[in-house]
Formats: structure tokens, sequence, C-alpha cells
């Protein structure tokens, strides 16, 4: 009697318990639910700290993504970009393989694609050059990803910390290449590659510079949705993520899907750097990839590694930066106050991740927080 007395008492107020399991469609109204009440905080934050009525700070943000056509392709553009990335993540992600160095990685791809554009540009023909450029860029991107992978696989090193020296391995690698190709001499850039004859820069498909980024990356999705989703890899991907001593019970080599699984991740990320270079940019420097290799772990990570929902995450996290901006640029709030209003957003968002993976029992009347 003593003793389930003493039991209760020690008993916490409150346990988090992890839930079984819940339906999708009950997840989605989770997560709808929690963007209307991000809202609603912000609504009250922005009367509070601006007095502007936050209907119109609302419709300003909107009209900063997607006010007028060139705003839509340049978020469509950038919305690309970052999807790219994070699709070359995940298949790391879901396996356990922490990639940080995804930033490095679309960097070389860019220097490759930039070495192509500057030393070969004007010796062969335009379709062999973005032969030579796509291979180039792949291969970098790969060439950096397995660096890590092998000593994973071979030593056991902590992926996390050697991909993310590798981050800076590369930034100095594009130092150094600044200074040897800088035009003009003197101003520690490179300038836009071949800005007279364009040579290597991706062709506009009916007027629009950014179309084929746009329809490249769709394609990609694609592909590595299909890849996750159906393949023999994938399931091996998800086998190793799961539990490394039962993917070798079942017979599978859990070093060879390592490499393997970077090496694509390294690929696709050289392909970022291709098209940041070749379609975006024409040109090459140390804030090319501009964060979007850390962004790019929250799309992918908010997504459950779905390479299908990650449009509309990354929809979401772009839309919030650029309508931010806009708010800081009409109303002359200072940046930081952007910055609060998407974060506010962000955390209610993972915030609902919780009460979906999670539940709460109470101590008095066990009943639970749904």
């Amino acid at each position: 009697m003593n003793n389930a007395k003493n039991e209760k008492m020690h008993e916490p107020f409150v346990r988090m318990v992890k839930r079984d399991g819940m339906s999708r469609k009950k997840a989605w109204l989770i997560r709808g639910l929690s963007i209307v009440f991000a809202l609603l905080f912000c609504s009250v934050v922005t009367i509070l700290l601006t007095g502007q009525n936050p209907i119109k700070i609302y419709s300003t943000m909107i009209s900063g993504a997607i006010g007028t056509p060139r705003r839509v392709w340049l978020l469509l553009q950038t919305i690309a970009m970052l999807l790219c990335i994070s699709l070359a993540v995940t298949p790391a992600f879901k396996m356990r393989f922490w990639n940080i160095g995804a930033e490095g990685q679309v960097l070389i791809g860019g220097l490759a694609t930039a070495a192509c554009m500057i030393l070969i540009g004007d010796k062969v023909p335009a379709p062999l050059l973005y032969l030579f450029m796509f291979l180039a860029a792949i291969a970098a991107g790969a060439l950096w990803a397995l660096i890590p992978a092998l000593c994973k696989a071979k030593w056991g090193t902590n992926e996390t910390l050697f991909t993310l020296m590798m981050n800076y391995v590369a930034m100095q690698l594009i130092r150094f290449f600044i200074v040897k190709w800088e035009v003009p001499k003197g101003s520690g850039t490179i300038g836009i590659i071949n800005q007279d004859s364009q040579t290597g820069w991706f062709p506009a498909i009916g007027g629009n510079l950014y179309l084929l980024n746009i329809i490249i990356v769709f394609l990609l999705c694609i592909i590595m949705y299909v890849y996750l989703t159906y393949s023999k890899q994938g399931y091996e991907i998800s086998v190793v993520g799961e539990s490394e001593n039962t993917a070798r019970y079942v017979g599978i080599n859990v070093k060879k899907v390592i490499i393997r699984t970077m090496i694509l991740s390294g690929a696709v990320c050289g392909i970022a750097g291709l098209l940041l270079v070749g379609g975006t940019n024409h040109t090459i420097a140390t804030t090319t990839a501009d964060g979007r290799g850390f962004t790019a772990i929250m799309v992918s990570w908010l997504a459950k590694f779905n390479p299908i929902v990650m449009i509309f995450t990354s929809f979401l996290l772009v839309f919030l930066e650029r309508g931010s901006g806009e708010i800081a640029t009409v109303f002359r709030l200072n940046q930081a106050f952007a910055d609060i209003i998407s974060g506010i957003i962000l955390f209610f968002i993972i915030g609902s991740e919780f009460f979906i993976n999670y539940k709460l029992i109470f101590r008095h009347s066990h009943k639970e927080v749904k």
C-alpha cells in the first residue's frame, strides 16, 4: 500500500510519451492550425511593437514575394536552388549521415563549372562545353562528399565535424582561384564570366533565363522521389537509417551504402553549383551557396525527407524570407523585425511537430493532451 502511494507521489506532474502513430490527415490539420496561430500571434506582436495594421503587413509580405511577374520568377528560381540542395542532403540525412557539408560541395561544383567556362569556354563548341561543365560539376561535388564518407566508413570519424570542416576548405579554394582569375586585376572578384560572349551561360527558354534551372530541379525532384521510394538502393538507405545492425543482419553492406549515398549527395550538390554559376550568377564567389546548404537541412527535415513535400517547405521558407524583406523596406522597419515575424512562424510550425510525435499525460487526471 505504501509502495503504491510512494510511486504515485514520485510520478511527475506531466509526462511526455511518444505517439504510436497519427493519421496523415490529422497531422496536416495540426500543421495548418499552427500556421493560423502563428499569424494571429504575429498580429499581436505587430500591433504592440509597431502600431501597424497586421493585414497591411501580411499583404505587403505577399506583394514582396509574388507582387510582379519578375518577383514570381525570382521566387521560383530561389525555390528551385534551395530545393536542389535539399534534395542533395536528403539521402544522407535519411541514412542518418549528418552531411553538414552541402555548402562546400555546392561551392566546389560551382568552382568546377567556372573553371570550364574560363579555361575552355572559347576553345570547344557550346554543346561540348555544357557537357564538360555538367560532368566536372558532378565529379567535383561527388569527390568532395566522398572524402568524409570514406573516412566515416573506414575509421568511424564524426561526419558532422568532418563535412563542416570541408566547407571552410572549399571557401579557401574559392578565394585562391578568385585571386588567380580576378577581373579586373586587384578587384578581388572574378566578375561576370564571359560577359561579352555569354559562353557557358544557360540559354533562355521562352525569354526567361531561369526556366531551364527550374525544369532541371523539377526533374531531379521526381527522380529523387522515385529513387528513395521505389528503388532497392532507396530501401537500403532507409534500413541503414533505422539501424545499422539490422542492415548488417539482413545482408546490407553498410559501408558501401554510406559511400554510394554520399557520392549521390555530393553529385546533386555539384549540379546545384552548376545551376548557380552557369544559369544564375555567371560567376563564382565564397557566397555563391548563400547559406542554402544549412537552410536545406530544415527544408528536408520539415518535409520528413519526402522530395515532393520539399517543394512546399522550400516555398514556405523562401516566401517568408522575401516577404519579410519587403516588410522591412516598405515600412522602414529594422530588418530584425522582419526576421522576428519569420522566426515566430517557423517556431510554431516546427513546434507543431512535437504534438504530432508526442503527447502529454498529466499525473492527477491521467488525461492526455492529444
